[in-house]
């Protein structure tokens, strides 16, 4: 019985340190997701989302318009579009978010367009060896407030310095249900990297 007795209270002790873990790593997510770091650095550096034959998504399109705002005013020379193709046997979500910062005047030498990643570990690790291969160690990543936690996480595990930019019009960020559900989902995310899955 007294074994018993230490076996349970030992799961009880465990499952409410895993639940003051979890709410923990929870607000950290939208303490950062309500945070604004951005500063000079080597790149700006845009993470994707959906498109459509070509058009970004209004997801997608709320963080093209940040990254034009931060490129305008000067907070990196360069700015590095990323994303894959999704499927889209016509149009990459890098290729997309490059060729919109050049509509709206971005000189096309300063874009260099990721276009082949398909996770957000993917993109880091890829953005990364780009701007390692340049001298590069530092930039401002710009994503939904809910993403740039882990964002900031895989960087820093590549050696990469980011200062995370939220997109102020994100209509994720916007709607409470969207937010509360894709920070749960970064907060899943988190914990199977932790565990060594790459995603």
């Amino acid at each position: 019985m007294r074994l018993r007795h230490w076996i349970l209270l030992f799961l009880l002790v465990l499952l409410a340190a895993a639940t003051l873990w979890e709410v923990s790593l929870y607000k950290t997510i939208r303490r950062q997701a309500a945070r604004d770091e951005a500063r000079p650095a080597d790149a700006i550096v845009v993470f994707g989302a959906a498109e459509y034959n070509g058009r970004p998504s209004p997801v997608y399109l709320a963080r093209l318009e940040h990254t034009f705002y931060l490129e305008e005013h000067g907070f990196a020379p360069l700015v590095i579009t990323t994303g894959g193709s999704g499927g889209d046997p016509h149009f990459t979500e890098g290729g997309v978010g490059r060729d919109y910062l050049i509509q709206q005047g971005v000189d096309a030498q300063k874009i260099l367009a990721e276009t082949h990643s398909e996770t957000t570990f993917e993109t880091v690790k890829a953005v990364a060896q780009m701007l390692k291969a340049r001298g590069k160690s530092t930039c401002v990543a710009v994503s939904d407030g809910f993403h740039l936690y882990r964002i900031k996480l895989l960087f820093a595990s590549f050696g990469i310095t980011a200062y995370p930019s939220p997109a102020p019009d994100s209509p994720i960020e916007a709607e409470p249900f969207a937010r509360a559900l894709y920070s749960l989902r970064e907060l899943l995310t988190i914990n199977l990297w932790h565990l060594g899955f790459h995603v």
